[in-house]
């Protein structure tokens, strides 16, 4: 009698700019191979929720200790949406306002802020057959992931998916301020002394700017098909 081999589970790190839709990719990609996905960019959010919330300063090492002490996020999945949950709450709508956007970029870059998420996103990735987006995950958190994607599109059709992305959420906008909120968090976010975004040696760059979301989950999920494949 055969034995079954079942399917080896992989780590899949896409990192990319702002707007690249690469959450969306992870969502969507997590639905069709039945994957955990981990939504990176929302635990800084959530951090900079808190830290605005409680008045935390950001060069207050002392005060970012006790708040990353008293910092729990999870994921949960309502209705077959992801939701993040700060300290029991759903926040997955507030951490997308503006006033947080504007505000993330300098929390990601604190060495304690990173390091307290890279620890928890390693301990939710370890048992593999995860998707994690973000903006160091193919460089920092998981250097050795089996796929590793890095997202690009054009300023403008980032900026355009933005807004429409807020729009929709009745979020009040402008289409400069989202273009400048943009391309300031890709500056600072690749200029920071610790985990500056980059894009890992080994990774496939995929420029989504004229890719509908289908076209691109289709290529993706050859990708894995392929990399799963050569694991066998």
């Amino acid at each position: 009698m055969n034995k079954k081999t079942s399917t080896p589970k992989i780590i899949i790190a896409i990192d990319g700019y702002s707007a690249c839709g690469k959450s969306t990719l992870a969502k969507d990609l997590g639905k069709k191979l039945g994957y955990g996905y981990i939504d990176t960019g929302a635990m800084y959010r959530a951090v900079t929720l808190y830290f605005l919330r409680n008045k935390v300063a950001f060069d207050d090492a002392e005060a970012i200790a006790k708040a990353l002490s008293d910092i729990t996020i999870e994921f949960v999945n309502v209705k077959g949406k992801n939701r993040t949950i700060l300290n029991g709450e759903d926040v997955e709508e507030e951490i997308r306002k503006m006033y947080v956007s504007n505000q993330v970029s300098p929390v990601a870059t604190i060495s304690a802020v990173r390091r307290s998420m890279v620890l928890q996103q390693q301990k939710m990735g370890e048992k593999k057959g995860v998707i994690l987006d973000g903006r160091d995950i193919g460089t920092v958190v998981f250097p050795t992931a089996e796929l590793k994607l890095f997202l690009t599109a054009s300023p403008e059709i980032r900026t355009k998916r933005r807004y429409e992305e807020l729009k929709i959420k009745g979020q009040d906008s402008t289409f400069e301020e989202i273009q400048t909120n943009l391309l300031e968090r890709d500056h600072i976010d690749s200029n920071r002394a610790d985990s500056p975004l980059r894009q890992a040696e080994d990774a496939v760059v995929i420029d989504n700017s004229n890719l509908s979301k289908k076209e691109q989950l289709a290529m993706v999920s050859a990708l894995v098909k392929q990399r799963i494949k050569g694991l066998k």
